[in-house]
């Protein structure tokens, strides 16, 4: 893959889909974000997943991992963006959950635009 610079509007416009579809707790719409060989780096892994290595690999295992995420926040699941930044083949969003933490998520994308490596990073409230 040749390196691509994301634009500003079209990391935005990834970022504020991707955020909509976790709001309207659509999983099929989120996992749509995602390459089938994701490689998907969270705490969050560890704690809901059980994985220790805070890793996880595939779509198949991100869509377990976010299924156990909706079910665990219901309804209360809120993301708000605070920023979306741009760069060499990918983007890095930061945004704010219902309960107070900070999130940033860097995704490097393939061709298609869709997630291949991500690293989430929280901040508790």
């Amino acid at each position: 893959m040749a390196d691509v610079i994301m634009s500003n509007s079209k990391a935005r416009q990834i970022a504020e889909d991707w955020v909509a579809a976790w709001n309207a707790r659509d999983l099929e719409r989120i996992l749509f974000h995602y390459a089938e060989d994701v490689v998907f780096h969270s705490p969050s892994v560890v704690t809901r997943y059980g994985e220790p290595t805070g890793v996880l690999r595939g779509k198949h295992a991100l869509r377990e991992h976010f299924r156990r995420g909706l079910e665990t926040f219901g309804t209360n699941v809120r993301f708000t963006i605070i920023d979306v930044l741009s760069g060499v083949n990918g983007y890095t969003v930061y945004y704010s959950r219902e309960n107070g933490a900070t999130v940033v998520d860097t995704v490097v994308v393939n061709s298609l635009g869709k997630g291949v490596q991500v690293h989430a990073h929280y901040r508790a409230a």
